[in-house]
């Protein structure tokens, strides 16, 4: 993604108080070096965020470099961030630069920067205090602007030795904590719309606006995957077409979870076309299962669905899976 297919700004942060005061903060710190650590959970939209401070900012010219923490192998941690002149591991790297050396004046995004091994925090922490990793003998230096993202509980982590608590001071000068989908639910109309335009046009597909209906059940789904599971919705219903589209039953479950974990319990059903609706009736399906004598797996082939979309919606309908010692239990497959 670069600057020219950042959302708008309207788009990123909507109208919820918390996103807007971390476009307020964002405005403050554009023009300077001080390290930002964006904090929140999977799907948010930390790596937007990171691209709208660099695109906004006089770096913008400059490179963007994102580095992925947690799938950086330990033995080559050090040659992809400094280079290498050996040819054997330039190539494994796939960078004989060196990572710093491409960001110079630009901006290194660290990605999930609390799966960074312990040995390399360290020359990460010389690198935010005096500007160089010194490593082999030799010394790299960058002015580039470091930002790091991480969805991990940081301060869980230093409580374990697993993060260096000296080196989370240092990246966290600004931090900002983006708000998760269920607590924005009145930016959802604005980001379908979005989406919709922004995946027609990659798909080659006129897709209608969504009914007012259909953007009622949206928000009435509590969505465990943040923007990032709205977005793979809407591109499963631009794709499928005619509301066929729906979450998946996993998530639907981890929302439940989280609900009754949170001491309250928040709508558990995404969008659903009549088609879904009936094949998730708990009468439904008790019925289907009575007639194939509780065979689940012959229940799934009579409704023409998969064996685990099956489960899922028995699980969802709370339809517990009975064991042939019960009295009266049909056999299980």
């Amino acid at each position: 993604m670069d600057a020219a297919e950042l959302p708008s700004d309207a788009v990123i942060f909507g109208g919820t108080a918390a996103m807007r005061e971390i476009h307020d903060q964002l405005q403050r710190v554009l023009h300077n070096d001080l390290p930002v650590l964006i904090r929140g959970e999977s799907g948010t939209g930390k790596e937007v965020i990171a691209r709208y401070l660099h695109a906004r900012s006089s770096r913008r010219p400059l490179p963007f470099v994102k580095v992925n923490c947690a799938a950086i192998p330990e033995n080559v941690m050090e040659s992809l961030f400094l280079g290498s002149t050996d040819a054997g591991a330039a190539g494994a790297c796939g960078a004989a630069r060196g990572l710093l050396e491409m960001a110079a004046g630009g901006t290194l995004f660290l990605d999930e920067i609390g799966d960074l091994k312990w040995a390399f925090q360290t020359k990460l922490l010389d690198l935010l205090e005096d500007g160089e990793i010194a490593a082999g003998g030799s010394h790299r230096r960058t002015r580039a602007r470091i930002i790091c993202s991480t969805n991990s509980d940081l301060e869980r982590a230093i409580e374990k030795r697993a993060f260096r608590e000296d080196l989370f001071y240092r990246i966290e000068v600004i931090h900002l904590r983006l708000a998760p989908l269920r607590d924005r639910k009145d930016d959802i109309p604005q980001l379908c719309e979005h989406f919709r335009e922004k995946l027609s046009k990659r798909f080659g597909k006129t897709a209608p606006p969504l009914t007012q209906d259909t953007l009622h059940r949206l928000k009435e789904w509590s969505w465990p995957g943040n923007v990032r599971e709205l977005e793979n919705w809407m591109a499963r219903e631009i794709i499928l077409g005619g509301g066929t589209a729906h979450a998946p039953a996993a998530a639907g479950r981890k929302a439940v979870a989280r609900s009754l974990a949170g001491g309250r319990l928040r709508s558990a059903k995404p969008p659903e076309t009549p088609r879904h609706s009936a094949l998730t009736s708990r009468s439904a399906l008790i019925k289907a299962l009575q007639a194939n004598r509780g065979n689940r797996r012959k229940t799934a082939e009579d409704l023409k669905i998969s064996y685990s979309a099956l489960l899922g919606r028995l699980r969802d309908a709370d339809i517990p899976r009975r064991r042939k010692s019960h009295p009266g239990s049909p056999p299980e497959p």
